[in-house]
């Protein structure tokens, strides 16, 4: 992608205000599609449900969605054929983001009334994005903008490098752009380019993998055995997952998603191999292996092939699911080595070994049952699935400086489990089952929104992608040659 703008500048300040009375009807129809943002739980609630938080479960409630108006895309030079189609990726891009009231779908005539400040303030935008895609040879160029309604002026402009529809990265070449406008609207990254893997059922169980828009579903491993517990490298060039194949017992494998090779990693310890996880640097794996003389939690060098370290572990408990806070200083971990508990609580330790912290609410006897953590890759908070009693499971949020005392809860109803965090930091997809429905759902910490992603399918343990941008960057180039 090449930009004609000059250096980003900072993200204007929030603007938050009252739609204007011709705007009523749109924004109103456009938050009962976003859907109703969560209430608060009371003090007296979240004691009962989970004993020792002591500060209170409450939802963190983003109200104020400033409205962003998308305007029809213009083409030419042939853009012309794609360029609704684009328009429709972007703008769905841009409601999942869950930052805006997206005004879309709006009529094509509007493609030909220039930037009339004015109109767009009238339906209540606070932006506007408009785009016109042209054709480039055997390919097209976005040139996509986005305005500041209310002082009346444009904010920013890229232009974009778009293939053919039929090619593999026609849509993911399309999210980088909507990525763009996230990040010079909010100053923040955004979602949209990237991809959730996690195991599917079926005659075996294998790794499959669909777009953050529940796009482009394929299946990527056939093994032909029991296939799980994936992992994307932090370039998104490889993956990690643990396989049942050969022998039976689980082992851990890695794939190359560039060339499709696959290895085979012996880390020297015995035991079944499982929940993988790579360091920020990708050079370094944390796994768990259980059962066998010595079972624990251990870290082993991938690109070195040794270094095996053993970090935490014994035989009277069982230690699993490591991952890796963004600095690689610490691990999250689930075990229930707590005494007068069989149930798993998830610990915090330093990512070189020593004695772990507990970090999910728990009181002797109070039976909590907490499991698969994974960190926050942009901030000091872990997400893990709970639940008190007999009671279901139930998404959380804790913020590691709080120690538990102070959780979120982003499900209330149904079944969820195995969560994992998008690349902005702020979403996260997650196993769930709800009465009209079950399969991925993805979650929004900052409102409580919940959408299907991908529905009727048995999933276990999903692992949400870092940003692609830079690898479908390299596949464009690579194909423009």
């Amino acid at each position: 992608m090449t930009r004609t703008s000059p250096s980003r500048a900072a993200a204007p300040p929030s603007r938050s205000r009252a739609p204007r009375p011709a705007a009523t009807a749109v924004l109103s129809l456009a938050m009962v599609v976003l859907g109703q943002l969560p209430g608060t739980v009371s003090a007296q609630d979240v004691e009962a449900r989970f004993p020792g938080v002591r500060l209170g479960l409450v939802y963190e409630a983003g109200s104020g969605r400033q409205g962003l108006a998308v305007k029809p895309f213009a083409g030419r030079f042939g853009g012309d054929a794609i360029a609704s189609q684009v328009e429709a990726i972007i703008g769905r891009d841009l409601r999942y983001s869950d930052r805006f009231a997206v005004i879309d779908s709006l009529p094509a005539s509007m493609a030909d009334s220039g930037v009339n400040y004015g109109i767009w303030d009238a339906l209540g935008a606070v932006y506007l994005v408009t785009g016109q895609v042209e054709g480039a040879g055997t390919r097209f160029v976005l040139d996509l903008e986005v305005h500041d309604v209310t002082y009346g002026q444009l904010m920013q402009r890229g232009r974009f490098q778009i293939p053919n529809p039929d090619d593999a990265n026609f849509r993911m070449a399309v999210h980088i752009a909507s990525d763009a406008v996230v990040r010079w609207v909010t100053g923040e990254p955004g979602m949209a380019a990237s991809r959730i893997a996690f195991a599917r059922e079926g005659r075996a169980k294998e790794i499959w993998v669909v777009d953050s828009d529940g796009e482009n579903l394929r299946r990527l491993t056939g093994a032909g055995s029991i296939t799980l517990s994936p992992d994307w490298s932090p370039d998104g060039r490889r993956m990690i997952y643990t396989s049942f194949r050969g022998d039976g017992d689980p082992r851990l494998f890695e794939l190359d998603l560039t060339t499709g090779r696959e290895r085979r990693i012996e880390p020297g310890v015995d035991g079944l191999h499982m929940t993988p996880s790579y360091h920020p640097d990708g050079q370094v794996i944390a796994f768990s292996a259980v059962g066998g003389n010595n079972p624990g939690i251990y870290t082993y060098n991938l690109s070195r092939n040794c270094c095996l370290s053993k970090l935490t572990g014994s035989r009277r408990s069982d230690d699993i699911s490591p991952t890796y806070s963004p600095d690689g200083r610490n691990i999250a971990f689930m075990s229930n080595r707590l005494a007068g508990t069989a149930s798993p609580q998830i610990h915090l330790m330093p990512a070189g070994g020593g004695e772990p912290d507990l970090l999910s609410p728990y009181e002797f006897r109070s039976g909590g049952y907490y499991t698969s953590p994974e960190w926050s890759p942009v901030t000091d908070r872990v997400v893990f699935h709970g639940r008190i009693g007999r009671g279901r499971y139930q998404i959380l949020v804790s913020e590691v400086a709080d120690r538990g005392r102070r959780l979120v809860q982003l499900t209330s109803e149904g079944n969820n489990e195995d969560p994992s965090w998008a690349p902005d930091g702020r979403h996260i997809v997650f196993v769930g089952e709800r009465s009209y429905g079950f399969g991925l759902m993805v979650v929004d910490a900052v409102t409580g929104a919940t959408r299907l992603v991908v529905p009727s399918v048995r999933a276990d343990v999903p692992a949400w992608s870092p940003s692609l941008e830079a690898t479908t960057q390299e596949a464009l180039r690579a194909g423009s040659r």
